[in-house]
């Protein structure tokens, strides 16, 4: 089979288009052992994050087909339906979608096309003034007070460590739906700030005492290690203390918990009402999310790269409900979503989007799982 033939058969496998005679050629390609490596080498470089979640096994694969064929000699022929679903089934938990949205795998569906509101990253400096950054400028960045406290630098704002400023001063960095910006604070610390978020922050951190920010919103700190003052971030009802690592915080006000991703060193996770003489400490590669409600902090291994793929400008979701999907993609995209299917809200999705415009998001989300849409006035309807 060659590898052109090998990958469309993949496609309309997992696109429920695989007929009982394509399932036999592929398990009959699989018998093979070097087609093992070309297999796991596709996948390898096709499924790029799902790869790195959990490594793919064409033996182990190919053995679970086998046994679902051995169990019924004439399960092609009778029962074509319930066999696809077996397969993908066993094959989506290796596999993941990603591949599809890179290679356009799959029809666009004909509806009209939506125009995005533009809106603006805005600086807000301590006396209330507002000023607008354009992220290809580069520029000085002066205080209300006339001193100079950093450099714009395209899409990165870096504060001077040695300013002038001798006095706890905050600036708020507001970064709307579908833009990203970064800042690199005066202690050198730097934070990547995801759409529709906000961080208060001191112009210049004091010599003594911790360096506490204020975020709304999610964002990735890289934090530079000072022992002498402890790094805080207080998003709303939750704080992370650290004294320097680097960590994922999701804390959007409509959300019903805040999650923090620890990827690298260690963080304490207490609820802002409670005295954290006993707060929740993480390891890498651990999520810790706090109800917003009880304000109970629950901990469990995870796969960082799922939570902090955004930086790259891709939207990965894992076993996530379609209202949760949605209204990422209107933070990604700065679109209006309204779903009317409450039943379906509540179901759980897998899928990988890179660089991709709204319009194939939708069509991959219709032509994978058959949920319908419209756009009326720029608005989109999950019917």
């Amino acid at each position: 089979m060659s590898t052109h033939k090998f990958q469309k058969l993949i496609v309309k496998y997992l696109t429920r288009q695989a007929k009982a005679r394509e399932m036999a050629d592929l398990l009959e390609w699989l018998n093979y052992p070097q087609n093992h490596i070309l297999f796991n080498e596709f996948v390898k470089i096709q499924f790029a994050l799902d790869y790195a979640m959990k490594k793919y096994d064409a033996e182990k694969t190919k053995k679970e087909l086998l046994k679902e064929i051995k169990r019924d000699k004439n399960i092609f022929r009778r029962r074509p339906t319930s066999l696809f679903w077996r397969y993908a089934a066993i094959a989506l938990v290796f596999l993941g979608l990603g591949y599809f949205f890179r290679n356009d795998l799959f029809y666009e569906n004909d509806n009209k096309l939506l125009v995005p509101d533009e809106q603006s990253i805005t600086l807000e400096l301590e006396n209330g003034s507002i000023q607008i950054i354009n992220p290809s400028d580069t520029k000085e960045v002066w205080g209300f007070n006339g001193k100079l406290i950093g450099n714009q630098k395209g899409n990165t704002i870096v504060y001077d460590s040695n300013s002038e400023i001798e006095e706890l001063s905050y600036n708020t960095l507001k970064v709307p739906y579908a833009k990203r910006f970064e800042l690199q604070l005066s202690d050198g610390t730097m934070v990547s700030l995801n759409a529709g978020s906000s961080l208060r922050y001191p112009v210049k951190f004091l010599n003594t005492g911790n360096r506490q920010v204020f975020l709304t919103g999610e964002a990735y700190f890289e934090v530079a290690e000072d022992i002498e003052r402890p790094f805080i971030v207080n998003a709303s009802t939750l704080n992370v203390q650290v004294l320097g690592t680097e960590f994922n915080i999701t804390a959007y006000p409509e959300d019903n918990a805040s999650d923090v991703i620890l990827v690298e060193g260690s963080v304490a996770m207490f609820p802002g009402k409670v005295n954290p003489d006993n707060p929740t400490t993480l390891v890498p590669g651990e999520k810790g999310s706090m109800d917003r409600i009880s304000e109970n902090i629950k901990v469990k291994k995870v796969n960082t790269n799922i939570y902090t793929s955004w930086r790259n400008g891709e939207l990965v979701f894992r076993k996530m409900p379609l209202d949760n999907i949605l209204k990422k993609l209107e933070r990604h995209y700065n679109i209006t979503i309204v779903n009317q299917n409450r039943t379906l809200g509540k179901e759980v999705f897998n899928a990988s989007f890179k660089n991709q415009p709204v319009e194939k998001v939708l069509g991959y989300l219709n032509t994978f799982y058959g949920i319908d849409y419209q756009i009326k006035e720029n608005i989109i309807i999950i019917n």
